[in-house]
């Protein structure tokens, strides 16, 4: 390890680290623009200067240079101080004076870099300004180009981190331009991730133009619904509206990611909301009181409190699904299923539906199988966690319809029976990689192949010293929260519909086919009117993620905790108080009476919920040697990446995003 010398003061740095990581690793602070970790180094903005002996006499950037035995670093020199003032200088030359309206006023990088490195004062007052013209990059991303220092952050990002080549720069010198070719919308589902990258107000968020200011806001440490991957994110509020969603830097989830539905959904939880409690009466739904709802379930179940049934949607927390079971329990009965789409597949052993390579393990494979996962839209950071692999040699292959990847794959059919018998090529590429992988999505899931995927343990030794590469991806935040509880009957949703129970619970199940309990009482306990609404005989008004503490547990068993950010509109309550009320109304006793008794109870049925990290499943089950794997995939669960839950399909922008990038629909104008 080489030894550099940090203003005086001698320290050992990594082989390959640069001047800047150096200066970093003695707790030097290094400006800088265009330099970020996780990408690619450019050395444009040349902001990251220092001094570095020997060498030659002039600053140099630091970000570009490697670190070398016996190098003399200096950050505080006058030479050093001269050189980022005139930098600085330079980059305000052409930045317009608009920080009282612009959305990056008060979270800017340029400002505090200014303020901290900068000149007292500008010496261009008579020389004309370069502007530019914004540029269109669709319905989330605002430009104001002006303001454009041309780090090529974005540029970086999208070609390295997305894999979509959908922004780069035009023309040279003063000339230059960053801007979506075609100056078409940035159309793929991190797109948004940019806004964070910009340390200028040149990429800002469309949504969130002129609503708030940073110092406005609180911040809620929250985990992101929008699908398994359990993203970390806060939620920033203002009053009793939360009014956007950024990511929290967690490497070994999302890293400082987000996908856009998961940023930009957050704009639904104040639509279609349902703030009163109804019951239906001569076929059409009124508004009634809290305890004319109460009666009318309890009326309807009668003497038989135990036919009673609960399904729990893909964005229901642990401790709502613990508290319905307890009352169904309490009540006699245990028809109890989480998914809502009728899945059914064996999780006596829960290492066999997890994802047992982590999502950060999952970079270091080195051939990946995926089977029947469209995991652009299932899980968009994965795929990005994918597309690491493949840059790093990774072999790719996906069994079920072709889908843009964003990195080379090969296709190997929609027949399921290459799991029977595998292609010659795979089964080389498999037995030659170290750390071989298998992902089976949620198309393969439903056509029953989960059993067959297991075989595949042995064939292609999955498991090693160190790494599990066999795995499933979900596409419910619940999911693996519902399967620790043991949220499920064997035969899913069809023994759910068999049992015919008086009374089914919808907990914010949207996605469930209601048919078969033509006969029962539906009461939907939910956020939004969406399709469990409609379909509802009782409506009971509930928190959404954003408006209840709760813990979930991700596609990869971690288990994570959000807190609460506002509170539920009108006469809406959360999850848990209104199933501990309609316990008192059936006269059973649950054994809760506040939010902590009900985690207390849950985590002493469940410990591994209680402590947030992986959750240890085990070791995976036999393989039944005679399992066969039939059928084709002809289509995959999610038909539109916007649209996948309540509050999205609620959500105004999520609506624009699903017309205009998915659809190519034209959004008329009012005169039109």
């Amino acid at each position: 390890m080489p030894k550099v010398t940090v203003d005086g003061e001698e320290i050992e740095v990594p082989a390959g680290a640069t001047v800047l990581q150096a200066c970093e690793l003695a707790g030097k602070e290094i400006p800088r623009f265009c330099y970020h970790e996780r990408l690619s180094i450019a050395g444009n903005c040349r902001m990251c200067l220092v001094e570095v002996k020997p060498g030659p006499p002039k600053p140099q950037a630091s970000c570009a240079l490697p670190a070398g035995d016996g190098q003399e670093i200096r950050t505080d020199t006058p030479m050093v101080k001269k050189a980022r003032e005139g930098v600085m200088e330079f980059l305000l030359i052409n930045h317009p004076l608009d920080c009282p309206i612009c959305d990056q006023g008060g979270e800017c990088d340029l400002q505090d870099q200014a303020v901290a490195y900068g000149r007292g004062g500008s010496r261009y007052e008579r020389e004309n300004k370069r502007a530019v013209t914004e540029k269109y990059m669709g319905p989330l991303i605002k430009t104001i180009m002006t303001r454009c220092i041309h780090c090529t952050r974005c540029v970086r990002f999208s070609e390295e981190i997305a894999g979509v080549d959908e922004i780069g720069a035009l023309y040279r010198g003063e000339d230059m331009q960053i801007t979506t070719y075609l100056e078409q919308a940035a159309a793929h589902e991190l797109s948004a991730n940019v806004i964070d990258l910009c340390p200028v107000g040149a990429l800002t968020s469309r949504p969130y133009a002129f609503e708030a200011r940073p110092w406005e806001l609180k911040r809620t440490l929250s985990i992101d619904v929008s699908d398994a991957v359990g993203a970390n994110i806060s939620l920033h509020s203002k009053g009793r509206e939360v009014m956007r969603a950024l990511p929290r830097i967690n490497d070994d989830v999302n890293e400082e990611w987000l996908s856009d539905k998961g940023r930009y959904q957050v704009d639904g939880l104040t639509k279609r909301r349902l703030d009163k409690v109804f019951v239906r009466k001569g076929g059409k739904l009124q508004a009634a009181s809290w305890n004319e709802a109460f009666d009318a379930i309890s009326s309807h179940l009668g003497s038989d409190k135990s036919s009673i049934a609960a399904v729990a949607g893909d964005m229901v927390d642990c401790e709502t699904m613990f508290a319905a079971k307890t009352l169904l329990k309490a009540c006699g009965g245990g028809l109890v299923e989480a998914r809502q789409t009728g899945m059914t597949y064996d999780v006596s052993n829960l290492a066999a539906v997890n994802f047992n390579s982590t999502l950060a393990g999952i970079e270091t494979a080195d051939c990946i199988l995926i089977v029947g996962s469209h995991v652009r839209w299932e899980a968009a950071l994965v795929n990005a966690r994918l597309r690491k692999a493949a840059k790093n040699g990774a072999k790719v292959f996906v069994v079920g319809p072709d889908w843009e990847t964003t990195y080379p794959a090969e296709f190997l059919g929609e027949d399921l029976k290459v799991l029977n018998r595998v292609p010659k090529a795979l089964g080389d590429a498999m037995k030659a990689a170290e750390r071989p992988a298998v992902i089976v999505g949620g198309a393969a899931l439903a056509k029953g192949a989960l059993a067959a995927a297991l075989k595949l343990v042995d064939k292609f030794n999955l498991v090693r010293d160190d790494w599990n590469g066999f795995n499933v991806l979900h596409m419910s935040a619940a999911r693996m929260g519902s399967l620790m509880l043991d949220f499920a009957v064997e035969g899913g949703m069809a023994d759910l519909a068999a049992a015919k129970p008086k009374v089914l619970l919808s907990l914010g199940a949207d996605e469930m086919d209601y048919e078969p309990f033509a006969d029962s009482l539906k009461v939907y306990i939910g956020h939004h009117g969406d399709r469990g609404a409609h379909a509802a005989d009782v409506i009971l008004p509930a928190a959404s993620y954003a408006e209840k503490d709760g813990t979930y547990v991700n596609t990869e068993g971690r288990v994570q905790f959000a807190e609460k950010a506002v509170f539920a509109p009108g006469d809406a309550r959360e999850d848990w108080t209104i199933l501990r009320a309609l316990a008192d109304a059936l006269d059973v006793s649950v054994g809760f009476d506040s939010f902590a008794e009900l985690q207390s109870a849950m985590i002493s049925e469940v410990p591994a919920l209680g402590e947030e990290g992986l959750a240890d499943y085990g070791a995976l089950p036999k393989a039944d040697s005679s399992a066969k794997a039939e059928g084709e995939i002809t289509a995959y669960p999610i038909a539109d990446f916007y649209l996948t839950n309540p509050i999205a399909r609620a959500s105004a922008v999520m609506q624009q995003c699903s017309a205009e990038l998915l659809h190519a629909d034209e959004i008329k104008e009012a005169a039109e």
